[in-house]
């Protein structure tokens, strides 16, 4: 009932002037063209590609999309109400579009949708849009079955676009196929608890793969927002050649 409760007042808050407030979006240069990063809210981006667009776990409604072009692939990473959120489904154009998504999310997204559902595990690999996509495990430690995340439920994504490789963490704790990831040129790494990690332990496992660029988001929690400047702190103090990029996930109050 609480976890119910606090997506509800996230997808309230995602109402309140989204657009206006929606932070500047940022261009990472590939082999094949440039890939605009666009952060929209809590967890959610929009990636525009040789004229393609791609959101992650849209959520937030029509409006935290105004501006942007609309999909022509969606990837969802896991069944909460901020990942996989009915409402802005239905508000978004999703005619024809496909969406990538773990089978989890497959069996609870309406009938209208199946034949657009591209089903993926952790392990697998695909090519959608020229796009490689290849599932990853996102979970909560301990592993448990009863865990808000447990292994194998979700995905994380790697994304391969031209010459790069985009990273996006999902639900998870500093898990060991996290820590082991090589070549990043950008991540998303979440930090919220008591939901996925903490501060410390999201920087201590990035320190540990070492991307390029690092985005820290879905980081409201239970508290409020975690503090990415201390992320940051951390993170750049252990190696200075890792970029963090804080942006704006929140509308403010």
């Amino acid at each position: 009932m609480k976890l119910t409760l606090f997506f509800t007042q996230l997808f309230i808050l995602s109402a309140l002037s989204v657009t206006a407030q929606r932070t500047d979006s940022d261009q990472l240069e590939t082999s094949e063209g440039m890939v605009t990063i666009q952060p929209i809210l809590h967890g959610t981006l929009a990636l525009m590609w040789n004229d393609q667009t791609i959101y992650v776990d849209p959520y937030g409604g029509a409006e935290a999309f105004a501006g942007v072009d609309d999909p022509d692939m969606i990837l969802i990473t896991d069944i909460h109400g901020d990942h996989m959120n009915l409402e802005t489904l239905k508000a978004i154009e999703t005619k024809g579009v496909p969406m990538v998504v773990p089978q989890a999310v497959a069996d609870q997204l309406p009938k209208e949708l199946q034949q657009q559902l591209v089903v993926i595990g952790n392990g697998e690999t695909i090519e959608q849009l020229g796009i490689g996509i290849e599932a990853l495990p996102m979970y909560n430690l301990p592993e448990a079955l009863d865990s808000r995340h447990p292994k194998g439920r979700g995905n994380g994504y790697l994304l391969g676009i031209g010459d790069k490789i985009i990273y996006i963490s999902g639900d998870t704790e500093d898990i060991d196929e996290m820590r082991a990831l090589e070549n990043i040129d950008v991540a998303f790494v979440c930090m919220n608890l008591p939901y996925t990690m903490s501060v410390e332990q999201a920087a201590d496992a990035v320190v540990e793969f070492k991307p390029d660029v690092v985005y820290p988001f879905h980081y409201r929690g239970s508290d409020g927002l975690s503090n990415v400047d201390k992320f940051k702190q951390i993170v750049e103090g252990e190696n200075e050649n890792i970029e963090v990029r804080l942006r704006a996930w929140y509308p403010s109050n």
